[in-house]
């Protein structure tokens, strides 16, 4: 099928001849004969590197042709990013939203095209955005997260929602990786798309005895390294391809890419450039190390890395110049980097009170379809790592012949119905239980069970806890919200979370920074780190020397839960206590992107817990309030009036302050000159061009105003 005969703009037509697409791949071909021009709800289950995202993208020029709205809902940030530089620059205004979950982000109704995570849209419905209204093509990448216990239920609440609110609204949701791909597709009315052809041939094996064992025929692997996979990525790299390597920890992703660099050894101006920009970056031992295999041509990948270090690696390893990159399996779940060869070098991770299990069938074909990068490889490669022929014949039956696994709701508990049925009373959603009910129905959930009497039950727990919360109130069959659930609604957290601090907001006879961290990380809102052996000697000490500032009790048994939450806050303590980036990753065993991955939850239930402090406990207000805002910036209560001027954050802060300089009057009166040597000319001159246009501004009000914090909120007081 050529494109030149498809429904859309003569503009995006060149567009696509220009960059090599004249005829479409037959899975897309099929997309639309069964009607993706014709507003039919369509499931594609097609393999990785297929042209699923060409597929959504041509849907979505043809709706904004007509003058509708598209969404596209993506798993991460990190993936909501990359679609948006996909999708700009081609004729519709494209707009991204991944941030606060209390805003109603009316801005975004001008695009025509939004790009957003499932929570942002489940907070965009809950907070009644109007332009949601106007929605009338929603695209759904990797559909099959509905399986996951953490993300499943907003996925697939966010689906019926949008379903129920505009039943016009065509429908197509992508995935590489579904075992029962018509039961999800009689769920969303949708004709069906399903598909093995590659644009570029998967060869599936295992590894041992010096050799690729496939269905039909071997590979032998020259032997230059005692270490398999070290042999397995050169072997690649010679022959002019990459290599996705996928462990099972991050200890061993950077192991490894230490090997491979060793190995690799490359060195030119490319790499050298990407070096010297990780260095830049680098705060910490894992990060120069990080730059330092880089420089030869490997990389490691991982959660632990700051946002900004993993997309160096990432530029890098799309433009061919970095040739190895060993990753935790976070980077299968969605990022477009593909690889000739994939080797899955560990099939077994940790899982807490289980040791180390089998990875699913599912995950492996996620890891495998990274291999083969379309109009580079003549071919992909995905590699187990076996031992012997009969480890070989395991692999083959659990992974590569066997199918993904069914995707099946996750909507059964009361902890995951809870938020939701709270948003549907308190937006308005529903009013009454026939009406919960009704909604209920159009769950996949209901889909799958097809039990009215299994509903009524889920639902009522539900309703009894959020009852006894005083979140709801249930009057016969008529359901609202009160006040305080209005808001735990719109604030975007989990009811028993908003239980849990405003129950220790209430206990506490104090206020407390550590106290409340301790709170707030003891939410299932909270992702809590991992806590090693040699943690509990710390931990233990911590509790005993600051006994009256906890606001939680040491259980005494069962004490993992509660140390894991304990190590957080003081994780989160030291940040707010100006503690440099690399000790605190050196003190807790842990990386720079953990620290902000607390951060930035940490952070957002600080401002739910000022916002229920001001309901209940106004007492604490004003102090949460302010810790809030050193939180988020890293500083003491000390800085905050310096770091609420624009370009100053918690470093040059601290200069300033140490200098004597504790605040915008200060500033001002010391002059430009006293100023440079600690900031420099350029930061110095912007500072005080911005201050003086201030005092210009205000200068009928007394001169003591200038040390008001809120008369210098320029910006967000990033710097350094």
């Amino acid at each position: 099928m050529k494109v030149e005969d498809l429904p859309l703009s003569r503009d995006l037509i060149e567009r696509y001849v220009s960059s090599g697409i004249h005829d479409l791949y037959p899975p897309q071909a099929e997309c639309v004969e069964k009607g993706i021009f014709e507003g039919k709800n369509l499931l594609v289950a097609i393999p990785t590197a297929s042209g699923k995202t060409l597929v959504a993208e041509m849907a979505m020029h043809f709706h904004f042709r007509k003058g509708g709205k598209c969404l596209y809902i993506v798993p991460l940030k990190a993936l909501a990013s990359e679609k948006y530089e996909e999708f700009s620059g081609k004729g519709a205004r494209v707009g991204i939203s991944t941030g606060d979950f209390d805003r109603r982000d009316e801005y975004l109704g001008r695009n025509d095209f939004i790009i957003a995570t499932s929570e942002k849209v489940d907070s965009l419905l809950r907070n009644a955005s109007p332009w949601l209204n106007d929605i009338t093509l929603l695209v759904v990448d990797e559909v099959h997260l509905i399986d996951s216990p953490d993300r499943g239920p907003t996925l697939e609440m966010v689906i019926a929602k949008m379903r129920v609110k505009n039943p016009a609204m065509q429908l197509i949701a992508l995935s590489a990786t579904i075992g029962n791909p018509g039961a999800l597709a009689r769920w969303l009315d949708a004709g069906m798309v399903t598909s093995s052809w590659r644009p570029v041939d998967l060869r599936q094996g295992v590894y041992y005895d010096g050799a690729i064992h496939f269905r039909s025929g071997e590979r032998p692997v020259p032997s230059l390294s005692r270490h398999e996979s070290v042999n397995l990525i050169m072997d690649t790299i010679t022959e002019g391809g990459q290599c996705l390597v996928f462990v099972s920890s991050r200890k061993n992703a950077e192991a490894f890419a230490k090997q491979a660099a060793k190995a690799i050894h490359l060195e030119n101006e490319e790499l050298n450039a990407y070096r010297k920009r990780l260095e830049k970056v680098a705060e910490t031992d894992q990060e120069k190390a990080l730059a330092h295999c880089v420089g030869s041509g490997a990389a490691f990948h991982h959660a632990g890395l700051r946002r900004e270090s993993r997309s160096i690696v990432e530029e890098g390893f799309r433009k061919g110049h970095i040739r190895c990159i060993s990753s935790t399996p976070t980077l299968a779940a969605g990022l477009n980097l593909p690889a000739r060869r994939v080797i899955i070098k560990e099939y077994r991770r940790y899982s807490s009170g289980e040791g180390m299990v089998p990875i699913p069938a599912r995950e492996y074909h996620q890891m495998a379809g990274r291999a083969g990068r379309p109009h580079l490889d003549p071919y992909g490669e995905s590699v187990l790592i076996g031992h012997d022929a009969r480890d070989a014949g395991e692999l083959f039956s659990y992974y590569i012949d066997a199918p993904a696994e069914d995707v099946n709701s996750q909507c059964s508990s009361q902890e995951a119905l809870a938020t939701h049925i709270l948003s549907l009373i308190a937006s308005g959603f529903v009013c009454s239980r026939p009406a919960l009910r009704e909604f209920m129905r159009t769950t996949f959930y209901f889909h799958q069970k097809k039990q009215d009497r299994i509903l009524e039950s889920v639902i009522g727990r539900a309703l009894l806890f959020l009852d006894g919360a005083e979140m709801i109130v249930q009057q016969d069959d008529l359901l609202s919200a009160t006040e305080y659930g209005m808001i735990v609604s719109q604030l975007y957290i989990d009811p028993v979370s908003a239980d849990i601090i405003l129950d220790g907001l209430l206990k506490a006879d104090d206020y407390s920074d550590i106290g409340l961290l301790q709170l707030i990380c003891s939410t299932p809102d909270m992702y809590t780190l991992f806590v090693g052996n040699r943690d509990s000697h710390y931990l233990e000490r911590f509790v005993l020397e600051h006994e009256g500032d906890l606001w939680i009790d040491f259980p005494y048994e069962e004490t993992e839960g509660y140390f894991r939450a304990l190590k957080t806050a003081m994780v989160l303590f030291d940040w707010s206590r100006e503690i440099p980036e690399a000790t605190i990753c050196e003190r807790y065993s842990i990386g720079a992107g953990d620290i902000y991955n607390i951060l930035e939850s940490a952070t957002w239930l600080l401002h739910a817990s000022s916002r229920l402090s001001r309901m209940f406990r106004g007492i604490f207000s004003s102090s949460i309030q302010e810790y809030e805002y050193c939180m988020k910036h890293g500083i003491k209560r000390e800085l905050i009036p310096l770091v609420r001027i624009r370009n100053i954050g918690r470093i040059r802060a601290r200069r300033l302050y140490n200098n004597g300089f504790t605040s915008p009057e200060k500033i001002l009166m010391a002059g430009e000159d006293l100023i440079i040597p600690i900031l420099g000319h350029g930061i110095t001159s912007q500072i005080f061009r911005d201050l003086k246009g201030l005092s210009e501004n205000t200068s009928s009000r007394r001169r003591d105003d200038l040390s008001r914090p809120n008369l210098f909120n320029f910006g967000n007081g990033q710097d350094d």
